[in-house]
């Protein structure tokens, strides 16, 4: 079992940055695929980005795609989220997954 705790979210202006963090504790970091979802107020979770367990297949949301990278530090246990030019409809509640889900972190983009 993988114990996962979201951090990094906040309230930015539109164009802004973020960088979410997903540390993870419990089990082997390194198996796992990692994925980021967010779930906006009144809609449904939805897929953001993946990694694969080295880090060098990533996969995201067309409505991400040049303005988000995903990255792993699998000796620190922790799976990143850069997020740039951000849109207020990024709004919502990111979550990290492997299985098992986090808590979530906000984000908030102000027009």
């Amino acid at each position: 079992q993988v114990q996962l705790v979201e951090s990094g979210g906040g309230l930015v202006q539109a164009g802004g940055s973020l960088r979410l963090s997903c540390a993870a504790s419990g089990d082997t970091f390194s198996r796992y695929v990692m994925d980021w979802f967010r779930q906006a107020p009144g809609k449904d979770r939805e897929f953001v980005a993946a990694i694969d367990w080295s880090g060098d297949n990533t996969d995201f949301a067309d409505s991400v795609k040049g303005r988000f990278t995903i990255s792993r530090d699998n000796a620190k246990n922790t799976m990143y989220l850069q997020m740039n030019s951000l849109k207020p409809e990024d709004t919502a509640v990111y979550y990290c997954y492997a299985g098992y889900w986090g808590q979530g972190t906000q984000v908030t983009v102000s027009s």
